[in-house]
């Protein structure tokens, strides 16, 4: 295998609003969310119950995790190379997480390195700022707590596309258009998440929406390596 593959964890995460409306907040709470809101440009008699149910997710002190998946590319029996999948979902997030932990500390944190999309602007903070909400110490690979952007030791495939250029977002899905490469968007999006999850309480949906992410990303970073897509029958998805 090639060395630089060994040793890298594709990652995504699915979060949600920590509750499902906004009446449902604490009253100190409705106040932060209130001070949060307004700095967002509002349609017209839109509130901040309407914002809550549209962006809490995005932001750790009102939002949650909860899926997780990571991918990591191995060598099978044959010598040849497959990549395995496997997600951490669920309603108790400090038990999800504990479970995420305990894989990744299993990992050599000085060779270890997480790669996500936008990973070091959300998934990588998220996860961190929840684990510190849930009482959980965070582990060697996300103990960046005063670390600046540009010494975070992971990889981030929209950085990668970015080349130094500091302007822009680049979206996965844009960039999965652009190499030609199978997309996860068919049946959902991250805009739906909140409303599958509570409304047609369909976390598996989630699930393997998560996992189909985590797929496009490291296919994404193959194809930024100038390496061949891995094949769909050398993706193994572990229950």
């Amino acid at each position: 295998m090639i060395p630089e593959l060994r040793d890298i964890i594709f990652l995504d995460i699915e979060t949600i609003g920590v509750v499902e409306k906004h009446e449902q907040l604490s009253e100190r709470f409705k106040t932060q969310w209130a001070r949060k809101a307004s700095f967002f440009k509002r349609e017209e008699n839109q509130t901040d119950g309407d914002l809550f149910e549209e962006r809490a997710g995005i932001y750790a002190e009102f939002g949650k995790i909860i899926v997780i998946a990571i991918g990591k590319f191995v060598e099978n029996e044959n010598g040849g190379i497959v990549f395995k999948t496997k997600s951490f979902s669920g309603h108790d997030e400090k038990r999800l997480l504990e479970d995420f932990k305990s894989v990744i500390e299993k990992t050599d944190a000085s060779k270890t390195k997480l790669c996500a999309h936008n990973g070091k602007e959300f998934d990588f903070p998220y996860i961190s700022r929840r684990m510190l909400v849930n009482g959980i110490a965070l582990p060697s690979l996300l103990n960046l707590a005063g670390t600046k952007k540009w010494e975070v030791p992971h990889l981030d495939t929209m950085e990668m596309w970015k080349f130094g250029d500091y302007k822009h977002y680049t979206s996965l899905d844009l960039l999965l258009a652009l190499f030609d490469i199978p997309t996860s968007k068919g049946r959902m999006d991250g805009s739906m998440v909140n409303e599958v999850y509570y409304k047609e309480k369909n976390l598996p949906k989630i699930a393997e929406y998560c996992i189909a992410d985590v797929v496009a990303i490291a296919q994404l970073y193959l194809r930024m390596k100038g390496m061949p897509l891995i094949n769909q029958g050398n993706i193994i998805h572990s229950v």
